[in-house]
């Protein structure tokens, strides 16, 4: 997440390492994982090379769909089979081919395809090999209904060639997960086979800069999800057992690891009970390894990059029952506020987000993360519980206070709402977010209501204290009085809202879900400063969408216009049962 909470060094005990969360990488540079590949690799001739760009050049200028492209790429491919391996572990070969098969016709992808098979070891721990084979299965869901037609002349389908690549990487799974390079073929195998391509987790293949000078972006070759035969399923089954006999390894090593994530993404979308199976081998293995210095054996693994990624990104996500819930929620709860400490909110966000989605522990939850940001006693402190988990700032760290050992002071309402709102932090406001999506939100909702003017303008002009007033708009367990209270100290600070660029979309919110009452007092403050409004670009959208102009100058207008999108409002929400 990359915001390190604040909170008071006790004395005596020393604060734990530990970075923000981010997004690690796991193909950058060499790893003492990579294998060797068992033979030198081929070159391709010079002439090769010239002939293939030739080809890339002439199939640019061919048109984009027809014969004389389909025709033009397989003479292309068939041309280049025999030197198939020696292309792909090419770095300009391997290139130019993955231009080549984001076009490929079924027949000569799965010519390709089975030529590559008898090297899979030197070419999928390849650095461009690699990168050869994801283009290849990335392809397949183009032919998503023909993976079991056999071409002329093939001796293999498409389905066949798959599942043959499935078996040799789940007879020596460990080997092509632990590798730098084989663990994206690996990541993208597990994509294949379920059917769903995760884009923010594959790795995009490199595309030929020496011949556009721009990489293709991902959104031009991924599909969201395909049709799979019934085998893609079962042989995803089989492999997401062996990450059962070696849990230890893809839990604890870097590279591995990775290949973890992306079984547990996949599973949890396509094979729940067997996503499910794997959770339980992973929560068993991290809870019985040797307890950490406060009681809680996960805290051992928070301290460790690889085990926190899994536990804070895939894990808790992959939770979708109570029972699973109920054994994460045991072991991390007692020590919310070191998690914290350690620098993962990560692993507090996704843990909140479970309770949220599965529905249980959410008083607990929320009473926890009270004590942890030391604002549960005396209860006039939980009025101040809105800014603490917004700028992940403990209580005494935020008002400036000595930390208190015995007796914590009472929270003074005249010295809060002086002070100005701290920076919100992107964690904070997911924090916050789904929270106001809980069942029982009380102090949530006292300390929003709490807020003076400037700190709710300041909460909705920051880029990321915005997005939890759409929550406040958006949540079913918020009622229209609710709403009504929390953002009643906007009133008076509109124009402000509407000049700013996060403020305006609070705003135009606000204006999409008001009653015509709300919307007359709205554009009444609006109407008071319309020229500064009209100078101002955020400004000029929202009296546009206000209708600023005819609520000035026609005011009977402007009502009968409203009125009717009241009353249209008002019909499609008896419709929706809303």
């Amino acid at each position: 997440m990359g915001v390190r909470p604040q909170f008071p060094q006790k004395p005596g005990r020393r604060r734990p390492g530990g970075g923000g969360r981010g997004q690690a990488r796991s193909a950058q540079g060499p790893d003492s994982h990579s294998s060797p590949a068992p033979d030198p690799h081929p070159r391709p001739a010079p002439e090769t090379l010239t002939y293939f760009r030739r080809a890339l050049e002439a199939l640019k200028e061919a048109p984009e769909t027809g014969e004389e492209r389909e025709l033009l790429i397989q003479n292309v491919l068939k041309e280049l089979e025999t030197q198939a391996v020696a292309l792909a572990t090419d770095r300009m070969g391997s290139e130019m081919l993955q231009e080549l098969l984001t076009s490929s016709p079924p027949g000569p992808l799965s010519r390709l395809f089975a030529a590559l098979l008898p090297h899979l070891r030197s070419v999928a721990c390849h650095r461009s090999g690699a990168h050869v084979l994801q283009s290849v299965l990335l392809q397949l869901h183009r032919f998503s209904g023909a993976l079991a037609k056999k071409e002329d002349g093939d001796p293999e389908t498409l389905e066949e060639l798959v599942l043959k690549l499935a078996s040799e990487v789940r007879d020596a799974l460990v080997l092509y997960s632990g590798d730098t390079h084989g663990s994206f073929v690996v990541r993208t195998l597990l994509q294949v086979l379920g059917g769903t391509i995760l884009e923010s987790e594959i790795a995009r293949p490199r595309g030929p800069q020496t011949l556009d000078k721009q990489r293709p972006t991902a959104r031009e070759w991924k599909p969201t999800s395909f049709e799979v035969p019934s085998a893609f399923l079962n042989c995803l089954q089989e492999l997401s057992s062996c990450f059962l006999k070696d849990i230890s390894v893809f839990i604890t090593d870097k590279v591995s690891s990775f290949c973890l994530q992306v079984a547990l993404q996949v599973l949890h979308r396509k094979l729940p009970k067997a996503c499910t199976c794997l959770c339980d081998s992973v929560i068993k293995y991290l809870s019985t390894r040797n307890s950490a210095a406060d009681g809680s054996p996960l805290l051992l693994f928070l301290r460790d990059q690889t085990s926190s990624r899994l536990l804070e990104q895939r894990l808790l996500d992959a939770i979708t029952t109570p029972e699973l819930l109920s054994q994460v929620f045991e072991e991390l709860s007692p020590a919310l506020e070191a998690v914290l400490a350690q620098g993962h909110p990560g692993v507090v966000i996704a843990l909140v987000g479970a309770c949220r989605r599965v529905g249980t522990h959410q008083a607990q939850i929320l009473q926890l993360l009270l004590e942890a940001f030391h604002c549960a006693e005396p209860p006039s402190r939980q009025v101040a519980c809105v800014p603490l988990f917004g700028t992940l700032t403990a209580y005494e760290v935020y008002y400036g206070l000595e930390l208190e050992e015995d007796v914590p002071s009472e929270h003074k309402m005249e010295i809060a709402t002086a002070r100005p709102l701290g920076d919100v932090t992107v964690p904070g406001s997911l924090l916050l977010q789904h929270l106001l999506h809980f069942s029982n939100l009380s102090p949530v909702l006292r300390s929003l209501t709490s807020m003076e003017g400037p700190q709710l303008l300041a909460l909705a002009q920051s880029p990321a204290g915005s997005h939890v007033l759409d929550a406040v708009l958006t949540s079913s367990t918020v009622t229209k009085k609710q709403r009504r209270r929390i953002l009643q100290p906007l009133k008076g600070h509109y124009v402000a809202l509407a000049c700013s660029r996060h403020g305006s979309r609070v705003l135009d919110a606000i204006w999409n879900g008001a009653t015509l009452g709300t919307r007359k007092e709205i554009a009444a403050e609006l109407g008071e400063q319309d020229q500064e409004l009209m100078r101002d670009p955020f400004g000029h959208h929202v009296a546009r969408n206000v209708g600023l102009s005819t609520f000035l100058k026609r005011r009977g207008d402007w009502e009968q216009q409203q009125g009717a999108v009241a009353k249209r409002r008002k019909a499609l929400s008896t419709i929706l049962g809303d």
